[in-house]
């Protein structure tokens, strides 16, 4: 049984989508080609928007677009029709920034849900009163507030809260930055962010170069510790970031969190670190709880090196043959004959097995499946299923 609090994960394209409702996402949010703060990410198509929706609400699970740029007057054209497009596919929400973006779907008489973005930086029940008579359902809080701080807007809230629980965090106040426009000429406001917060800075004292980088690129948020406090403090979702994520990513994250949040229902809490240990199989830089756990620094904030990739993701299952047992999958990193690896199932518990063997793309049974390019077969002694992933054997307990 889902529980009351939504998990609220990312989806960069058709396939992350389907990955985040399997693997236990109560509610997805997706960009368009149009208007979204994430244009490097492949997006969807409204063909791909029509299909997305269907088979998230088939399986129960809410869709919202983020239409949270702020748009200039050249984007007032194109947008009437984007809106009245999305309410025709029967989205749930929107994610807006723009107060015109607001006004403009209220007027056209579009029946979804307006949430207000993080980007507008709320952390006080003054504006939570002042985007309800704007006709919002929802605000996401600004990154930047502490756990009391939560709990107080919350108590009071005429609306439905939001927090981000896990992802990339942006140096600036809640991704209010200009360094990538100004060395770049990309808008980082109209979704083309360079990212110059993760590149490393001389840094100078009397024209002297200092020995260390500089550094401003934040560590990313994990927040494991505080999921219970945080559906005891009745906020109404907790929200992944990553909709440029991999596949596996989005996987682990979104099946460590629906397990913590089901067992805190009920009442059967493992150890944290379980779930902490399995959340890194992710792949995330160095994690950090920001400012949930009240005043903090940047020691505690930003990263101190570059992480070395995980490379324990091995591929995607596209399809099994029960008479064989043999799986089709998409190819990650190399996976070995009588190497001893683990599915992933987004349905059942992590089932470990030897690989006893496996098939190129002409059919000759190898050594080893070692080319991303190609798509190999190997042997599965259980039945698996699409979408379904494959990872090295992990032990996650001490």
């Amino acid at each position: 049984m889902r529980n009351k609090i939504e998990l609220l994960a990312p989806a960069g394209d058709l396939e992350k989508l389907k990955i985040d409702v399997l693997y236990g996402a109560d509610a997805v949010y997706i960009g368009g080609k149009l208007f979204s703060l994430r244009s490097a990410s492949n997006n969807f198509t409204l063909e791909e928007m029509k299909e997305g929706i269907e088979f998230a609400h088939q399986r129960k699970c809410k869709v919202y677009v983020a239409l949270n740029v702020y748009p200039n007057d050249e984007d007032k054209d194109l947008l009437d029709q984007y809106l009245l497009d999305l309410d025709s596919l029967n989205v749930d929400a929107i994610i807006v920034s723009s107060l015109y973006i607001m006004k403009r779907a209220k007027e056209l008489g579009c029946s979804f849900e307006l949430h207000v973005s993080t980007q507008e930086s709320t952390s006080n029940n003054l504006m939570i009163d002042f985007y309800k008579s704007m006709g919002a359902t929802r605000v996401v809080l600004a990154r930047e507030c502490t756990l009391e701080q939560i709990k107080d807007i919350t108590s009071k809230s005429s609306l439905e809260v939001e927090v981000f629980i896990h992802g990339a965090m942006c140096c600036s106040y809640s991704g209010r930055c200009t360094l990538s426009n100004y060395y770049t000429q990309r808008d980082a406001n109209k979704g083309s962010c360079s990212h110059p917060c993760r590149w490393d800075y001389d840094l100078y004292k009397n024209n002297k170069l200092l020995k260390n980088k500089f550094l401003l690129g934040s560590k990313d948020l994990m927040s494991v510790s505080f999921i219970k406090s945080l559906i005891e403090s009745g906020v109404s979702s907790l929200k992944i970031e990553g909709r440029m994520k991999s596949i596996s990513y989005l996987a682990h994250v979104c099946k460590t969190y629906r397990k913590l949040i089901d067992d805190i229902y009920e009442n059967k809490i493992e150890p944290l670190t379980n779930y902490i240990k399995e959340v890194e199989e992710s792949g995330n830089r160095q994690t950090t709880s920001g400012w949930l756990k009240g005043y903090t620094d940047h020691l505690d904030l930003i990263y101190t090196f570059s992480n070395t990739p995980l490379q324990n993701y091995l591929g995607m299952i596209i399809d099994y043959d029960e008479n064989t047992h043999l799986a089709s999958i998409t190819m990650k990193n190399p996976i070995n004959k009588n190497e001893e690896i683990e599915l992933v199932s987004f349905d059942r518990g992590n089932t470990s097995f030897i690989v006893n063997r496996i098939i190129d793309a002409k059919g000759n049974e190898v050594e080893s499946a070692n080319n991303t390019f190609f798509t190999y077969q190997i042997e599965i002694p259980f039945k698996v299923k699409k979408y379904e992933i494959l990872r090295k054997k992990v032990n996650l307990t001490d």
